[in-house]
């Protein structure tokens, strides 16, 4: 006799003061991530738009904005322009670690110079070791640490400068968040440098998406994420095709 089928509960958040766009306002709908089936409801949920953040699946759910949209890179197409193939020959001595998801005080100090340096105001400035600890490690679901490190020097670990906390799925890889050395000044675009590497990996396993969370329109610090063609957004009838320069961004 099979076990019954528990479906999710689902909650809402008090609304709150958006952090991408001033003067809306945000609210969100959740669901904890839990059990043995954990991993196949968070596929199921990062389909139609949820984000994982540690046990919780999350989406936005506001009642008068709908700047936040889903997206995801197609890999199989992506070929990268001119100036990300300058970007991966820039940094194609990287040694990268898929890693166990476990902290490190390394990890952290390299957050913390990437949160003070591009995000000194963010939700995440606050965040401290036990703080990281807990995004890293409370993951109910296949997941680890991307490293990104110099070449290793007479027999030395070579220095941690890139680092993503990265979901394994069956369709592909879900970037849940990077950060990295903003002040390496031989190795710019670290961080397309991150997102163009999972493509490519994935691409190479013969996974189709690499999902990149959440545009938002309107929101000049989201609109990196339209530089990897093929895009898709998650729209009312599904996935779709997605270049704003084509549609307005509409």
């Amino acid at each position: 006799m099979s076990a019954p089928v528990r479906f999710p509960r689902f909650f809402v958040t008090t609304p709150g003061p958006c952090p991408y766009l001033p003067g809306k306002t945000e609210r969100k709908v959740f669901t904890e991530l839990n059990g043995n089936h954990a991993d196949e409801l968070n596929e199921a949920l990062g389909r139609i738009g949820f984000r994982r953040s540690q046990n919780v699946a999350y989406r936005p759910s506001c009642l008068d904005c709908k700047a936040c949209v889903s997206v995801r890179v197609r890999t199989d197409e992506f070929q990268p322009n001119a100036t990300q193939r300058k970007i991966l020959r820039r940094n194609a001595d990287l040694v990268v670690s898929a890693c166990r998801p476990w902290s490190t005080s390394e990890q952290y100090d390299l957050l913390r110079r990437y949160l003070t340096t591009r995000h000194p105001e963010g939700g995440m400035a606050n965040m401290d070791d036990m703080d990281y600890a807990d995004m890293v490690e409370q993951s109910p679901v296949q997941s680890h640490v991307v490293e990104y490190r110099t070449p290793t020097t007479f027999g030395r670990l070579g220095e941690l400068v890139g680092a993503c906390l990265t979901d394994q799925q069956s369709d592909g890889v879900s970037m849940i968040y990077s950060f990295y050395n903003p002040d390496i000044e031989d190795r710019g675009g670290l961080g397309n440098f991150i997102i163009m590497d999972h493509i490519l990996r994935a691409k190479a396993a013969g996974l189709p998406y690499v999902y990149l969370g959440y545009w938002v329109k309107g929101a000049a610090r989201m609109q990196y994420k339209t530089r990897y063609q093929p895009l898709e957004r998650l729209g009312p009838d599904g996935w779709e095709l997605f270049d704003p320069d084509a549609d307005g961004g509409k």
